[in-house]
């Protein structure tokens, strides 16, 4: 969330902002309600003088055994007209309070300004393997190798959901422990299993809600939401936390099955595994100082790409533009792996620096010393997430440019031990 005085103070950052997002926002309504409640709390705080004084007349009164009839009836009105101002302030603040939570971040100044045609690749890592056969969609090959059956998945659920069996599961399980196990231990966050269902307060505080709930798998009982991903449940550690300066930087880690009633409705090819309904992910989280954000959001990248560089898997880091970074992104990086049998790049982890606009929202902040004062203070700490990484599309990565002429599958070396030592995966029988 942007901070009111920051839009009021930043009138044009802002509309551009929006511009550029091509969001429309009635930036007007939201700026005259502010300067209205801004008037009324003036005149209220007047008023409540004027009554703090009648109340003290009134005491003196008392103590002069005097007629205190006038005074009272005059603090009277005072009091009616606090109260009808009152009511006005908080119609305002509901104004405020509505269109604020649909004004998104503002893009960094370094990402491209336009459409998701001005996405620009930053780098490549990789090549695309070469084969000397017609290769496989990752449709046809664990359909083959019956390691997904989608059929089935359809049957329990519905479609665009996914049921791995044999050493398809197997091989899920062996990226989820092995991206667990690498960010623990060589990039130095923190393993977190939270829960996959989150309350309204989770959702709003990240930036999903209300833009996005539509998209959201809901329980309307207890109105609880299954995660989009564990970015929510995992910021939401910290909500409503002052942490200690010294502390900072946090990092989390956490796999969680991820939930999105969206998939299939961009009208792209959703066949297998490109846009499913639910899907695995381990997704980094950091909380750091807004001085070395920026630091740590290439940090942030370079622990996903690790992920793609140990399993062999060609891949491009794009930064997006302003019309295709999230609601709650200042700048974002995504990272899409080559797949081979259907030629094309896909997304499989998306990294981004929120600054402090998830930390408003979700109220997080540090203790600091005001360098110009040298007070103690607390300040909003800025929120990053990225995927380290998704699952799903990194197993069509995976499979189809692993495929081998006789139909089987060569297991990434580093996955190997996460699957008792097998080399590649055949059809069982």
């Amino acid at each position: 969330m942007l901070e009111l005085k920051f839009i009021r103070e930043n009138q044009e950052i802002v509309r551009n902002s929006l511009l550029n997002r091509k969001v429309k926002v009635d930036l007007d309504v939201l700026l005259s309600a502010d300067e209205k409640r801004r008037s009324l709390l003036t005149e209220t705080e007047d008023l409540r003088a004027k009554r703090n004084l009648a109340n003290d007349e009134i005491s003196r009164l008392l103590k002069e055994k005097k007629d205190t009839k006038a005074t009272i009836d005059s603090m009277k009105e005072i009091s009616s007209r606090i109260s009808a101002l009152d009511a006005q302030i908080k119609t305002e603040e509901e104004i405020i309070n509505r269109i604020i939570m649909t004004i998104p971040n503002v893009p960094h100044i370094s990402i491209p300004v336009g459409d998701p045609t001005s996405n620009k690749t930053v780098r490549t890592w990789g090549e695309p393997p070469v084969f000397d056969f017609k290769p496989k969609t990752h449709f046809d090959l664990s359909r083959d190798l019956d390691i997904i059956d989608f059929a089935c998945a359809t049957k329990i659920t519905g479609s665009n959901f996914v049921l791995f069996k044999g050493l398809g599961a197997r091989l899920e399980r062996a990226l989820i422990n092995f991206m667990l196990d690498l960010h623990t231990s060589k990039h130095g966050y923190t393993e977190i299993w939270p829960p996959l269902l989150v309350n309204r307060a989770s959702m709003t505080g990240t930036g999903q809600l209300p833009k996005l709930e539509e998209d959201m798998y809901r329980l309307k009982e207890e109105d609880l939401f299954l995660i989009p991903t564990a970015e929510v449940p995992v910021t939401n550690i910290m909500r409503d936390e002052v942490l200690e300066e010294e502390k900072l930087p946090v990092y989390f880690a956490a796999y969680t099955a991820c939930f999105r009633r969206e998939a299939g409705s961009y009208g792209k090819d959703t066949k297998g595994l490109v846009r499913v309904h639910q899907f695995d992910k381990v997704e980094m989280v950091k909380f750091v100082k807004p001085e070395s954000s920026y630091d740590e959001l290439e940090k942030l990248l370079a622990n996903a790409e690790k992920v793609l560089q140990l399993l062999g898997l060609p891949y491009r880091v794009v930064m997006l533009s302003t019309q295709d970074i999230s609601f709650a992104a200042a700048k974002c990086y995504d990272i899409e792996a080559y797949s081979a049998g259907l030629n094309a790049w896909l997304e499989v982890s998306s990294c981004s620096n929120f600054e402090s606009f998830q930390a408003r929202r979700a109220n997080i902040k540090f203790k600091t010393v005001n360098k110009q004062t040298n007070k103690p203070v607390t300040e909003y700490v800025h929120t990053l997430n990225g995927s380290g990484v998704a699952l799903a599309r990194t197993i069509i990565a995976i499979i189809e440019n692993y495929q081998q002429k006789d139909g089987s599958i060569l297991i990434p070396e580093v996955l190997r031990p996460y699957m008792d030592g097998r080399e590649r995966i055949f059809h069982q029988k």
